[in-house]
């Protein structure tokens, strides 16, 4: 195998350990986390701003760039840690694997390709019955999954 399968084998195997991290499975509260944990844990904006050396304003405008997808890493990871939290990011896939992700480009990569063909044999009246195409999309896939080309996430 050579190494750049194997990094990319590595790659995957941590990506997909997060996805099932029961982390993952958290749903961000209404109010977001910075309001929610400082919420639990009694603190006013006021008193987690002195945490920060912030004033009470800058704690609320926070709050509401988290529930607007607005703040940034560093300030989640600075409040997290004021209030003696540790801030969790991370990237998964919204279902399955990386390898689920892979076969899935692999597959509308080939359909692309098995129906252009189809659109030009068609025109000389030499269509391929919808099982030969089948076969030939995931004969087509399984070579994309071999030897991923330089453009695989290309848009067609």
């Amino acid at each position: 195998m050579d190494l750049k399968i194997t990094a990319r084998k590595q790659y995957q195997s941590i990506v997909d350990e997060a996805a099932v991290s029961p982390m993952q499975r958290a749903k961000q509260p209404n109010e977001g986390w910075i309001a929610t944990v400082r919420k639990a844990l009694g603190l006013s904006t006021t008193q987690l701003g002195r945490l920060v050396n912030r004033t009470r304003a800058n704690i609320s405008a926070a709050e509401q760039s988290e529930r607007n997808d607005g703040a940034t890493l560093r300030t989640m990871k600075t409040m997290a840690e004021a209030m003696g939290c540790r801030f969790v990011y991370a990237i998964v896939p919204a279902e399955g694997g990386v390898h689920d992700l892979i076969v899935a480009q692999a597959r509308r990569k080939a359909q692309a390709l098995v129906a252009e063909a189809g659109t030009h044999m068609a025109l000389e009246k030499q269509a391929l019955p919808d099982q030969k195409a089948e076969e030939e999309v995931e004969r087509i896939a399984r070579e994309f999954l071999a030897d991923q080309p330089s453009d695989f996430w290309a848009d067609e």
